[in-house]
């Protein structure tokens, strides 16, 4: 797979050849301006400019290729130090080099440049003869490359540490959008599964008596339409949350256990016989938990519509200190082993699992299916 790289914005073009540039004008037109007193040095010339310029157009290449540009900067500072050139801001392009090599990570290079250029420099002047710099000198040139090694290292690790709360923030973002994404995908299975199927089984009583007896059908027809008028406006709601680009509450009352017994009538049209026992005094209850309790109790008998040929369902609400139990089950036919899961058992247990509570599918005694849901309150 390709990858494309954004190119750079004309500001940030201009402001990589800026620094090279200025650099180098400063260190030609400085070393020679310092060399007028410098009477013991060697007199500046054409290979002295040379080394300058390449240490200091070299940092061009600098964010691209920090470890080629560090080790041109070493050698051309470190040949410029035992040619005896007049001292003058030959090091500026190493430091910038050392140091943006160690804060973009290359710690190794960074340090081995630093150690390099050290130990060539007095070794370098040792072997080659040249005057002998005192003790207190050389420990202040190797402080003074401690020094930056380790200011480096600093603003490194501020540097990790932005860039890894950066990654944070954006996993968490990612983390977010896919629970939203999961959150969204139960409301619209469970909203469209539960009002297709009530359609389904109207629609199929409709053409079994729209040739027999067709003045029955009619009940069957205007149960349709409720069910399907019900579907839009749920869906719209939905829809208009998404919608609202603030971070306001949705304007749509959110579905609880209030609109439960709206769903055991509109259930008990498709021809389901739901009885409803509540243990315990009924109390509000959360958002989050109202709405879960809920999507299970539809979702719950939309199985059993769809898939239970039962002709009863009872749904038991027990209202209890710690949490809140939900039972439903059917007499559907006997039958063996365990209930095979699909979306809509997953997505009920996804739900009481977000809200840490369990839930469980298990066949009764009669074969018959019973779901147990406990919400913690």
């Amino acid at each position: 797979m390709s990858t494309t790289e954004t190119p750079p914005s004309p500001g940030a073009r201009v402001r990589r050849v800026a620094l090279p540039v200025a650099l180098a004008v400063f260190s030609v037109v400085g070393t020679f301006g310092a060399s007028r007193g410098q009477t013991d040095r060697h007199e500046p010339d054409l290979f002295m400019v040379v080394l300058l310029l390449i240490g200091s157009l070299s940092l061009y290449w600098l964010r691209t290729r920090p470890i080629p540009v560090l080790w041109a900067t070493v050698l051309s500072t470190l040949v410029y130090m035992l040619c005896e050139y007049p001292w003058g801001p030959v090091v500026f392009a190493f430091v910038i080099a050392v140091f943006t090599t160690i804060r973009l990570g290359h710690r190794l290079a960074g340090w081995l440049g630093l150690i390099t250029l050290y130990v060539g420099h007095v070794g370098g002047r040792m072997i080659l003869g040249i005057n002998e710099q005192g003790i207190y000198q050389v420990l202040l040139v190797g402080t003074c490359f401690c020094v930056l090694g380790f200011l480096a290292e600093l603003f490194r690790a501020h540097r990790d540490r932005v860039m890894a709360a950066a990654r944070t923030r954006k996993e968490e973002e990612l983390r977010r959008a896919g629970e939203e994404r999961l959150r969204i995908a139960q409301e619209l299975h469970d909203v469209v599964a539960h009002h297709i199927s009530l359609i389904n089984v109207q629609a199929s009583t409709a053409l079994h008596l729209v040739d027999r007896q067709p003045e029955q059908a009619a009940p069957a027809l205007s149960a349709i339409k409720d069910a399907s008028k019900e579907a839009l406006v749920e869906l719209r709601s939905i829809v208009g949350v998404l919608r609202q680009s603030d971070e306001s509450a949705p304007r749509q009352p959110v579905t609880g256990l209030d609109h439960l017994d709206h769903l055991i009538s509109r259930t008990e049209r498709a021809g389901l016989d739901v009885h409803k026992i509540v243990h315990g005094d009924p109390r509000p209850l959360p958002a989050g938990l109202d709405r879960a309790a809920f999507r299970i109790v539809q979702e719950s008998l939309t199985n059993v519509v769809r898939h239970a040929r039962a002709t009863s369902a009872t749904v038991r609400i027990q209202y209890g200190e710690q949490s809140l139990v939900l039972q439903i089950d059917d007499n559907g036919e006997s039958l063996a082993g365990a209930p095979k899961e699909g979306n809509g058992i997953s997505g009920m247990r996804e739900r009481a699992t977000a809200l840490g509570g369990t839930l469980t599918a298990n066949r009764t005694p009669t074969g018959s299916l019973r779901i147990t849901a406990t919400l913690p309150l």
